[in-house]
């Protein structure tokens, strides 16, 4: 790639400093149990032949109507889920000093969250749902049970880890990501809270980074998704506010800003994001498909194609280590394209490996691509 070089020289000047970094990630936590629908079954175990992609999985379950079906999901893994937990591992895995607020369990820490929680300093405030994430070759469909989340809210805050400590936090942040707004339905309430309560009583001189994510907000209805958008700007008399969009979530929200579709293609990616940060008085907007990313800041508008793999061995968080990578490189302070560079490379060595890579083998992987 063109960009590799400049990437890893800024990478090689900044990354040293990562470990001053502070970061408080929050608010969510899901159990994921990883799993794969079972097409035909030769035998035990994991003698089998997975349903291969959405589509067939698709005509699977259309063909069960006025029937029925019986369809294996076969498990892979439990791990720590959510998309707070997954970023905050992946920058714990990049070397900023990590702390998590959020749904690790309430009572006592669920054991796939324990060794998160302890090199995190975990404050946990409520039960996590649990996730089945059936994955495809072309993506995967989620199946959450999330009741645990209604618990999150300013009140439960002020309970746990109480106001005063989350001033202290927020304070001592130099980049606070608020993600998965869609499955937290009190979250767009503790955004107004943190703008009246919490961040005025922070200090002043910290340049500070605030990170959004809204977590495909399909099922939330349009009044809702307008009513945060217009938060996230509030945010910016605070810091520097970056909104990161999948394509599907970059595709809705240009919509509801009234704009006309647009074929997805990177010079398309980028106009998409320049007019929803100019429209929503943003700093940095990200629109991140699978094959690359595009990014708008106030410098302009810049693509990044992204190293496309074809039979990842994971694809469940990757948009989370994406976000990692960029709010990562931009905190550190690179340019917009490296940062672009370094998330696509944090999720491409994710999808293929299933562990979160650290600035040097990020470094390594851009080198090799």
């Amino acid at each position: 790639m063109q960009a590799s070089p400049k990437t890893l020289q800024e990478l090689k000047e900044k990354a040293p400093s990562a470990g001053s970094k502070k970061v408080l990630v929050g608010m969510d936590g899901f159990v994921d149990i990883i799993v794969h629908p079972v097409d035909q079954r030769s035998g035990p175990g994991d003698q089998f032949r997975a349903i291969p992609t959405i589509t067939d999985f698709a005509k699977r379950i259309a063909s069960a109507a006025g029937k029925s079906a019986n369809i294996e999901l076969a498990p892979v893994v439990e791990k720590l889920g959510g998309n707070g937990p997954i970023m905050a591992n992946a920058q714990h895995a990049q070397g900023l000093n990590v702390r998590y607020l959020g749904a690790l369990g309430l009572e006592i820490i669920h054991p796939v969250f324990q060794e998160f929680a302890a090199k995190t300093g975990a404050i946990s405030i409520a039960d996590p749902g649990v996730t089945h994430a059936a994955e495809f070759n072309d993506g995967k469909i989620m199946l959450g049970s999330m009741a645990s989340l209604d618990k999150i809210t300013y009140g439960r805050l002020c309970e746990l880890p109480g106001e005063a400590k989350l001033i202290e936090i927020c304070d001592q942040a130099d980049l606070i990501a608020m993600v998965n707004w869609t499955m937290i339905p009190f979250l767009t309430d503790v955004f107004n809270r943190l703008l009246e309560k919490v961040l005025p009583a922070c200090s002043s001189d910290k340049k500070r980074c605030f990170f959004f994510d809204l977590a495909d907000p399909e099922k939330r209805s349009d009044a809702d998704i307008r009513e945060v958008l217009q938060i996230f700007s509030k945010f910016s008399a605070f810091g520097e506010v970056i909104l990161g969009l999948n394509l599907r979530e970059a595709e809705k929200v240009d919509a509801l800003l009234g704009f006309e579709p647009l074929e997805a293609t990177p010079e398309n990616l980028q106009v998409m994001a320049a007019r929803i940060r100019e429209t929503l008085a943003l700093d940095t907007v990200v629109v991140h498909p699978v094959t690359g990313a595009a990014c708008a800041t106030s410098e302009g508008s810049v693509y990044a194609a992204g190293p496309f793999c074809e039979k990842p061995q994971i694809t469940t968080g990757a948009g989370d280590h994406f976000n990692a990578g960029f709010s990562t490189a931009r905190l550190l302070g690179l340019s917009p394209a490296a940062s672009l560079t370094v998330a696509v490379a944090t999720s491409g060595y994710y999808v293929r490996t299933a562990e979160s890579p650290s600035l040097d083998t990020i470094a390594e992987f851009i080198a090799s691509w």
